[in-house]
């Protein structure tokens, strides 16, 4: 509902299984994982992506403050590791970061 209140198309998916089909329709702007999804984990998701070389900005949330944890997703490629809970706004400003990063990089 945030990302919607702000004019982002978002879609949801209740796990990596199912996020990896909808890929094939195209890759989206900026993707957010959850750490703890059933599944893949969000950074088993993300190196996933990365062994198949896509470069989906990701964004990973999580409940857990692990600094090793947060240095596993930034080596994966993570543009931002989120500490739930979050302000609104700190997830609206990773987003845009991670797609001016994206575009910058094309």
């Amino acid at each position: 509902m945030l990302l919607r209140a702000h004019s982002l198309h978002a879609r949801t998916f209740g796990s990596a299984e199912a996020f990896l089909p909808a890929l094939l329709a195209g890759l989206p702007s900026c993707a957010i994982f959850d750490m703890h999804m059933p599944g893949r984990s969000g950074l088993e998701l993300l190196q996933h992506l990365r062994a198949n070389g896509l470069q989906i900005p990701a964004i990973i949330i999580t409940a857990s403050a692990n600094p090793r944890l947060r240095e596993h997703c930034e080596a994966a490629g993570a543009s931002a590791f989120l500490t739930k809970p979050f302000d609104d706004t700190l997830l609206l400003a990773a987003i845009e970061q991670a797609t001016s990063s994206a575009r910058e990089s094309t």
